[in-house]
């Protein structure tokens, strides 16, 4: 059990300070809850987007565009690479970027108008890729559906990622996108121990839930790529193989990783999560991660910063690769197809 006094359902317990601001403000968010009740309530801001298609330029990316229709994520997953982006909108990366939940509700016309510029030429995009698509209030706003219905609409190719079972509710969008080869969706499951998700990913889908997902998309004929991202040297690492058996079982068709890295305000918020949740341990983890970044809990190397280098990062990468070969098939889905959005884009433009 986590040591009090402990923020329940989110997984930051502290506000790191916005690099960006002159004055620091009060760090620990309990000090504004009930000390009976240890919560704080998400709040929901909308935000004026004026595009919603970020070119990737990293290397170790494999999709050339990304769209988030939401900033912040509800999920909490403490070791959140987009954490460090709320700064840019005025907020902390700790339990603000878990509480403070920006909208794009405009995002669905954003995309058809970029989509019909006479300038796009398709490629896949990432739906996700910062802050996950399906996060709780997508289940009452349906930005994410919309964005789909919009991707049907030009037959353009699409990317889904996320850890919340409720991409379930658009397995209709998405069979209709897979058929065309328009479609991939990868689930990304870190652990199978429940109770280490419950204060890791407070706000995602159980274990459970995210086979099941892998399941009911494989059984309508949906590529499901498995991401074990990331994973955490003495926390999670001895589950690879159990972890792509489960997956392989219910029908993912391929697997992927990625290795921890803390870069910025990350490193502050894991490393007090880990020693609030698993003090034990907590020296060993972070000796280990420094080990597979070359002495730093941060890594920015293309090419190094996914997959880390040294003596675990190698043990770790041999045990990726054994696990993947033994359960996974080694045939390549087929690129994803952009012939039929030209075929659908030129009679839409004529209405222009």
């Amino acid at each position: 059990m986590p040591s009090p006094p402990y923020l329940k359902g989110r997984g930051a317990q502290i506000n790191t300070a916005n690099r960006f601001d002159k004055h620091i403000g009060e760090q620990n968010p309990l000090a504004f809850t009930d000390d009976d009740v240890n919560q704080i309530p998400t709040q929901y801001i909308n935000v004026a987007a004026r595009s919603i298609i970020n070119k990737v330029d990293s290397p170790d990316i494999p999709m050339p565009y990304s769209m988030n229709p939401y900033q912040g994520c509800e999920h909490g997953c403490i070791y959140c690479y987009a954490r460090n982006t709320h700064n840019y909108w005025g907020y902390s990366a700790g339990v603000e970027f878990e509480q403070k939940i920006l909208i794009k509700e405009e995002a669905p016309q954003l995309l058809a108008k970029q989509l019909r510029s006479k300038n796009w030429k398709a490629a896949p995009i990432m739906l996700s890729g910062n802050t996950d698509c399906y996060q709780p209030i997508e289940r009452k706003l349906e930005i994410t559906r919309k964005l789909l219905e919009v991707c049907w609409r030009f037959r353009h190719p699409v990317g889904v990622i996320t850890k919340n079972s409720l991409v379930l509710r658009d397995l209709d969008l998405l069979s209709k996108l897979n058929e065309h080869n328009l479609v991939r969706v990868a689930i990304s499951l870190t652990t199978l121990n429940e109770q280490l998700r419950q204060f890791m990913e407070p706000r995602t889908a159980t274990v459970a839930g995210r086979l099941e997902t892998i399941r009911q998309l494989s059984a309508a004929g949906i590529p499901v790529n498995l991401m074990m991202a990331p994973i955490i040297p003495s926390l999670t690492d001895h589950e690879i193989f159990d972890l792509l058996k489960a997956a392989a079982e219910a029908g993912a068709r391929s697997a992927n990783y990625t290795m921890v890295r803390l870069n910025g305000d990350i490193a502050i918020l894991f490393e007090d999560w880990l020693r609030k949740n698993y003090p034990d341990r907590a020296d060993k983890v972070l000796n280990k991660i420094k080990d597979c970044h070359g002495g730093a809990l941060s890594d920015n190397r293309f090419g190094k910063r996914m997959s880390g280098e040294g003596h675990i990062a190698a043990i770790i990468s041999k045990q990726f690769k054994l696990a993947r070969k033994r359960f996974f098939s080694t045939e390549k889905l087929p690129p994803l197809n952009t012939e039929l959005y030209y075929q659908m884009k030129a009679p839409q433009m004529k209405l222009f």
